[in-house]
């Protein structure tokens, strides 16, 4: 008896001990191979519904047999296994001769010993365990004793086996579902290269590597489009929090009545429509960072509750009575001058000095424009990625075309031109001139003409009017264009090279119902 235990305790040691079952299947034959004079261990996994049997693990592994075989089986044979596994739930002996009923359960139909049959059940059964004696060989009553112990740890493992069957499958969807995202996106990676970060960024990568690895709040400046949510996502995925989420929220697209409710939360019937608790932003980035975009659109009450965090973590939910707390890492972007909007009184000076504790000021394009080919070469390949065209990279009278223009829309306008270049060309040249609208000014006959000046010439006197106006006209005029759409790759998004969350923010200040735009040229 003694023996007895001392089997049974090395076989749990072996199936605790590796994480498939292909692998702790054969340690543990090799166990039990003294006492029980085994010609084969078979492990099945058994799916009723479909008459599927699956050999997962060879005891002894043989180069005819082999792993991950799925046999089909009839209907008849599959009730035939059930009713037998129902009728008792103990170890299975059959003889040579009395196996014949049930020899679809074999791989070999060449003469044996006698043959064990063990079902390995937890919640349900979900398979089965086959001893084969070598030929000439019976099972006794303590071999029946000793399998019908194995029963457990055999179970368990194969429990195991099935659950890191399915986290393989899931891992795989999930990466299968990664990959097809970055396609759309034209990317490779989740993190996108930062171009420039050795020539016209070096000094900002030198800055933000200094204070990623702490939990110091960052306050991103620079013009709209020139990288910033990038750049953000760098600090993020530098710091200890890179395993933690990342999310991004856009203040100037959240309507003011419901930007507490979006940051913080609110417990249900705490106003119309709140029909069940909601966890704000603050809460879904808890342990990560949280990149506030567009700092400066932030309502003035609301910058109020958004400093009670910064300095301990606390807030409550609207409606709600409880205070929860977060870990949560703050970066902050704006493109507008926060100090005069301090001097104003549009932004709290007590935020403004919180959240500017370490600022990282981007260069605009025009200030960097030594990274223009490198940048030109890597949206070509991008673009050539989603659109599935051949990437024809810029030549050095197309770079040169580049460099003369000043990119009031940075990273963003030179990522949409290249778009519009690669698909113009068809993936047989780059329409540079073409994209950018000044192909015939642009050609070896005729002089450069500065952009600047260009722009100023095409000013008519019908246009002199106050900067939301002449945004407002143009914008409408884009989303006649584009009968309202906003997003993808022909909506006004692209075409005026900004961020759909953007243009819907200015839009909703300009009293642009983009809706409309949509309809009445559906109507005409």
């Amino acid at each position: 008896m003694e023996k007895f235990y001392s089997v049974l305790l090395n076989v749990w040691r072996e199936a605790c001990r590796h994480i498939e079952l292909k692998e702790s299947t054969p340690a543990i034959s090799s166990l039990l191979q003294k006492d029980l004079k085994l010609e084969q261990v078979l492990a099945k996994r058994v799916f009723f519904d479909s008459c599927v049997i699956e050999t997962v693990a060879l005891g002894f592994p043989h180069n005819e047999i082999e792993l991950s075989r799925r046999q089909e089986c009839s209907e008849d044979e599959m009730q035939k296994l059930k009713r037998l596994i129902e009728s008792n739930d103990n170890v299975y002996f059959f003889h040579p001769s009395t196996m014949n009923e049930y020899d679809f359960l074999l791989h070999t139909r060449q003469e044996t010993g006698s043959v064990m049959v063990c079902p390995l059940i937890r919640d349900e059964i979900n398979g089965l365990l086959l001893f084969i004696a070598s030929s000439g060989h019976t099972f006794d009553e303590r071999s029946r004793m000793l399998i019908q112990a194995l029963r457990e740890p055999f179970s368990v493992a194969m429990e195991n086996d099935v659950r890191l069957l399915e986290l393989n499958r899931l891992r795989k969807a999930a990466e299968a579902d990664r990959r097809s995202l970055l396609s759309r996106l034209g990317r490779e990676e989740i993190v996108d290269t930062i171009v420039g970060q050795n020539t016209g960024l070096k000094g900002v990568i030198e800055r933000i590597d200094l204070v990623a690895d702490s939990d110091m709040p960052v306050l991103i400046l620079g013009e709209t489009g020139t990288g910033k949510e990038m750049i953000a996502r760098r600090i993020h995925y530098s710091s200890g929090r890179k395993e933690r989420p990342f999310l991004r929220v856009n203040c100037g697209a959240i309507p003011p009545e419901l930007v507490d409710s979006q940051l913080f939360g609110h417990e249900k019937g705490s106003f119309t429509g709140a029909v069940f608790d909601a966890v704000g932003w603050f809460e879904r980035a808890d342990g990560g960072t949280l990149f506030l975009d567009e700092i400066g659109e932030l309502p003035f009450a609301a910058q109020v509750r958004f400093l009670r965090v910064l300095q301990d973590g606390w807030f409550e939910r609207v409606g709600g009575h409880r205070s929860v707390h977060v870990d949560v890492r703050v970066i902050a972007a704006t493109n507008q001058d926060l100090a005069a909007m301090v001097a104003a009184g549009r932004f709290r000076e007590d935020l403004w000095y919180r959240i500017a504790v370490f600022p990282v000021v981007l260069p605009p394009l025009r200030q960097r424009k030594e990274d223009i080919p490198t940048l030109g070469e890597h949206f070509v390949k991008r673009a050539a990625r989603r659109f599935k065209l051949y990437p024809v990279m810029p030549n050095q009278k197309e770079i040169a075309l580049l460099q003369s223009y000043d990119w009031p829309g940075n990273i963003r306008e030179f990522a949409s031109v290249i778009d519009r270049a690669v698909i113009l060309g068809n993936g047989k040249s780059l329409e540079i001139s073409k994209s950018l609208g000044w192909a015939g000014e642009y050609s070896d006959t005729t002089p450069k003409v500065d952009p600047k000046s260009r722009r100023h010439e095409q000013v008519h006197p019908e246009f002199m009017q106050t900067l939301d106006a002449v945004t407002r006209v143009h914008v409408e005029r884009t989303l006649h264009q584009t009968n309202g759409r906003i997003d993808g790759p022909h909506g006004a998004a692209v075409i005026l090279g900004i961020n759909p969350h953007t243009l819907r923010g200015r839009m909703r200040k300009l009293g642009i119902d983009w809706k409309s735009k949509r309809n009445s040229k559906t109507n005409k």
